[in-house]
């Protein structure tokens, strides 16, 4: 689509939903049965409307027409019949910021969330990028810049794909289109060399929510020095907001009508999977099947991981029976695609156990993260996966220092220290935050080779420090393989021995005590004031209390040691509430731990501590 007097085309279609009821009967095959069909106002708060009622069309894709939906999913398409701008404010799209990515609602049909990623929203939002990155590549205009689009296995996924491009088309973008794809093959597209796939471009999007619910959407941006921090995010927002509000009902009516935009389309996967297999046959000595003999089955919830088992696994001679929900499904009937999730996690340990394989692999839904199960069904992931993470880097880089979030244990700290002979750096909450404080160890010569999060974001110097939890188990791959290439047999037992010594608690759990913003206690200040006042509340208890010790070195909230254990009660990154992290070796350990920290806390009633209260009568 060509741009037309700069302005931005808008295409009239306007965010939907089919409410459905499922039924599943195997594995392998569902029915997705439409109850309800849904009008809906596309965001609050807005000073116009929409003025009709949608027409509603349902459509049935074939798996071979998408390229990520399931066969038998029923989907709806939304056409309005007359064009209209709902008019929204600045804050309205910076209230989509999450961190470093952007997140909101994009499909209608669950009550109190109204859509806040609409078409329109996503179309402004890509043509900002476009802008943003004009800025900063300062390219040559005789040469338009390229952007490489992907998505994971979410509802949404086709009609957001199909607003991106129109937003990066009108700006002046070559587009290429990657379909079904993982978070972390977007960002190596801004780094591959090969013409014949258009690489590199000069910026990707990835459109995905992560983890979170069917109704859910968002977006990842990357160039080639990485995915772009939230002082970039706030800067594109802001530019979407004033292109969002310079649309005019003449351009939508000059869009509507027109095809739908379409970008060129590339199998850049198979590039980025061949990768990850060419790593693997690297550390074995350049030997074809390395993995020829393992029972390895891979555990995608239905999200966009299932081509570890065809373009990474088998040709790499593993056995892939019993692995499951591969077919890309985003209302996730199975479980959610998430590696801290107990359900997913017990899916996994008995798929393995099933099948009896050498080893289990889980991926998230857009491959960003990952966890694994052994032979026996002990599970790698939280502190246990970054045990092992860190013997594998170890016994390459002798005394690297392992970057971590806040809330690893103090177990993994004497593991890393003691046996391994590394160094535990331990940081803030948040991949980015990790990832960042691992590059700016290494820029004043610290050394680190790993930074890696309790729910499975790691990054490796070696990769460019790419949050990529397909690469994270081809470092276990390579792992096996070396270790059959060198005679050494036990299938998985290899890796479980690496983590031999690993001191865990007994009991570890985190609670969520909510800040209630609308509290007279608040006294007209913010969530983040009233919480800053309740840790630095704490951390006078503590002081006065001779069986409670607070961390000498800490980045983020109060850590503190006692009874054989320690808490941390912390602010979270986002959103109104204290998260608190309590790991004990007994469950009246734990009880005493949480017994200090409601003591610190009960004078502060905005704070709901319901659930530590739960905890305590509980245990």
């Amino acid at each position: 689509m060509a741009a037309m007097s700069g302005k931005v085309l808008q295409n009239v279609s306007v965010a939907h939903h089919c409410q459905q009821n499922r039924k599943f009967h195997t594995q392998q095959s569902r029915d997705f049965l439409a109850s309800k069909m849904h009008s809906f106002l596309p965001l609050s708060g807005r000073r116009s409307a929409w003025n009709d009622i949608l027409a509603m069309q349902l459509r049935t894709l074939p798996i071979s027409q998408s390229g990520f939906v399931n066969r038998r999913t029923v989907y709806c398409n939304a056409a309005s019949s007359e064009t209209a701008v709902p008019s929204l404010e600045k804050n309205d799209f910076l209230k989509l910021q999450n961190g470093s990515d952007i997140r909101g609602v994009a499909v209608a049909g669950v009550e109190g969330e109204p859509v806040t990623l609409t078409e329109p929203v996503s179309e402004a939002i890509a043509s900002a990028f476009a802008a943003w990155l004009s800025d900063k590549k300062k390219n040559d205009t005789s040469k338009p810049m390229r952007v490489s689009i992907g998505h994971d296995s979410r509802i949404s996924a086709s009609k957001l794909q199909d607003a991106v491009s129109r937003g990066l088309l009108s700006a002046g973008i070559e587009v290429l289109q990657y379909g079904l794809a993982s978070t972390p093959a977007m960002f190596n597209s801004t780094l591959t060399v090969n013409e014949d796939v258009l690489c590199p471009v000069d910026g990707s999007i990835m459109i995905t929510a992560s983890h979170l619910p069917y109704n859910r959407n968002g977006f990842k941006f990357f160039t080639n020095a990485g995915g772009l921090a939230k002082a970039d995010i706030k800067d594109i927002l802001d530019r979407a907001s004033d292109i969002y509000n310079k649309f005019t009902n003449e351009v939508l009516k000059v869009a509507q009508g027109k095809a739908s935009p379409s970008g060129k389309r590339v199998d850049y996967m198979s590039i980025y999977a061949s990768d990850l297999v060419q790593a693997v046959r690297k550390a074995a000595g350049n030997i074809d099947k390395p993995l020829e003999g393992f029972h390895i089955v891979v555990d995608a919830g239905n999200g966009a991981g299932g081509f570890f088992v065809g373009k990474v696994l088998e040709p790499l001679g593993a056995m892939t029976a019993g692995s499951q929900f591969l077919e890309p499904d985003g209302m996730f009937p199975n479980h959610i695609p998430n590696p801290e999730d107990k359900e997913a996690m017990k899916a996994i340990t008995q798929a393995v156990l099933n099948n009896k394989a050498d080893l289990g692999i889980i991926f998230d839904t857009d491959v960003d993260r990952s966890a694994a199960v052994d032979s026996t069904g002990r599970e790698f992931n939280r502190n246990r996966l970054i045990a092992l993470m860190s013997a594998i880097v170890l016994e390459e880089h002798p005394g690297t220092t392992i970057v971590t979030d806040s809330v690893t244990s103090d177990g993994l700290t004497e593991f890393i220290e003691k046996k391994l002979g590394g160094k535990h750096h331990r940081f803030k909450r948040g991949y980015k935050n990790v990832i960042d404080e691992a590059i700016r160890l290494n820029s004043i010569g610290v050394e680190s080779h790993l930074a890696i999060e309790t729910s499975g974001h790691g990054a490796l110097k070696e990769n460019h420090w790419l949050d990529d939890g397909a690469y994270l188990m081809v470092k276990v791959l390579n792992k096996l393989a070396s270790a059959r290439a060198s005679g050494i047999g036990g299938g998985s037992k290899v890796l479980t021995d690496l983590v031999e010594g690993l001191q865990e608690a007994a009991v570890a759990v985190e609670l969520r005590l909510k800040i209630n913003q609308n509290h007279e206690d608040l006294k007209g200040g913010s969530f983040r004031e009233y919480g800053e006042a309740v840790l630095k509340h704490l951390e006078n208890v503590v002081a006065s209390d001779s069986k409670l010790v607070k961390a000498p070195v800490n980045y983020e909230g109060v850590r503190v040691s006692g009874y054989g254990g320690w808490f941390l009660l912390r602010l979270s990154l986002h959103d109104p509430v204290l998260p608190l992290n309590i790991e004990a070796h007994s469950d009246d350990n734990a009880v005493k731990l949480a017994l200090a920290v409601q003591e610190a806390v009960k004078d502060f009633p905005a704070l709901d501590i319901s659930s530590l209260n739960k905890f305590i009568t509980r245990s």
